[in-house]
């Protein structure tokens, strides 16, 4: 799907972000690994190379003009195009509600999720105008509830889904897509650790925990990090060629848009 395409991959982690970047290697691409922590990245990049692809990473805080200009520079040195960018990178919103929620962190969570992703779409837009390519934002499905404690939270995500799309409108002239994925939550490590511990508590097994999360999904399940990841690859590709401005979601039925 991604055959020979050059991918920046925003956010890398333990837990989507390397997802994203290894099923973006595995679908034929290079990919540019984009975190503060440097070990991260090495991790990931060496299983990304495993697939027969080529790694850059370059340890940046997006926060930092500077330094994300400089993450552009690196990305083109090495490679000489980009074809998408993925916009994954977030910081952990503080889980209270509103009136108890210090502005500093709702500034916090503006800073890397919208403006952060804004930075970059903006910075990459001349090497994706000249490949035609597409950003993707990695959003949540915060954006279909308004749930307690979820408000700091929301209201980044929300103001991505006006950014993406406002680029789309905007880019869509330059021949550059601009689309969303709102991912519901995945069944990884740290979900397990907090559908286990809230389940402890009241004396279920995480199995019973799980279903009862899973209950509130049209198929009755969680989706994996790989499944998100399939979504956005399939929004970075030529598949999707004709859709723009679209955010999709990816949560086993929880929420109807």
């Amino acid at each position: 799907m991604l055959r020979d395409k050059v991918v920046v991959v925003s956010g890398v982690g333990s837990g989507l972000g390397r997802t994203l970047a290894v099923r973006c290697a595995e679908a034929g691409a290079d990919v540019v690994l984009v975190a503060r922590t440097a070990s991260y990245l090495d991790e990931v990049a060496k299983a990304v190379e495993e697939t027969g692809r080529r790694a850059l990473a370059v340890p940046t805080d997006i926060t930092d003009p500077d330094a994300a200009g400089a993450l552009v520079t690196a990305a083109l040195d090495a490679f000489g195009r980009v074809d998408t960018l993925i916009n994954n990178a977030l910081v952990e919103p503080p889980h209270t509600e509103l009136h108890d929620t210090d502005l500093d962190d709702v500034r916090l969570g503006m800073e890397v999720t919208v403006y952060a992703a804004l930075r970059l779409s903006k910075l990459f837009t001349p090497a994706l105008r000249d490949s035609r390519g597409s950003i993707v934002m990695v959003n949540s499905s915060v954006l279909r509830h308004s749930k307690r404690a979820c408000g700091a939270y929301k209201i980044a995500k929300s103001g991505l889904l006006a950014a993406a799309q406002m680029l789309a409108t905007e880019l869509g002239p330059e021949g550059i897509r601009v689309n969303t994925v709102a991912p519901g939550p995945m069944w990884t490590d740290k979900v397990k650790g907090f559908i286990g511990e809230l389940a402890a508590m009241r004396g279920l097994s995480l199995e019973e925990g799980y279903q009862e999360v899973a209950a509130d999904m049209d198929l009755r399940r969680l989706q994996t990090p790989e499944e998100t990841a399939d979504a956005v690859l399939f929004l970075a590709s030529d598949l999707a060629r004709a859709v723009t401005g679209h955010c999709l979601d990816v949560n086993c039925g929880e929420y109807h848009h």
